[in-house]
């Protein structure tokens, strides 16, 4: 499975559409976080194979979606369940903090 790069125009088909929970990323280029944790993100589409989806929202090519979904920090990450919103991570430290996020989700 490879990481899906969401945007305003295939969101709806991607995200509220897809028939398991899709894992969003919101980040951006200049993001310094974001980039030291863009071996991590890479690599959960596989981690999460068959469990979720994993995509990629850059806050600069459609602020409209950070503003949907509130994100005011970056990397934040937020798990869309039936077209629904859970709560975000933000600022994930690890993989670990990201898997146990995942889990207390029951993904």
């Amino acid at each position: 499975m490879s990481m899906l790069q969401i945007n305003q125009n295939n969101y709806r088909e991607l995200v509220e559409q897809a028939g398991q929970p899709v894992l969003l990323e919101f980040w951006a280029p200049w993001c310094v976080y974001c980039r030291r944790i863009a071996g991590v993100v890479a690599k959960l589409p596989e981690a999460y194979a068959g469990r979720a989806a994993v995509g990629q929202i850059n806050i600069d090519d459609d602020p409209a979606l950070a503003q949907q979904f509130e994100v005011d920090t970056i990397p934040s990450l937020i798990l869309v369940r039936d077209g629904k919103p859970g709560e975000k991570l933000v600022a994930p430290g690890s993989k670990a903090e990201i898997d146990a996020w995942m889990q207390a989700q029951s993904v």
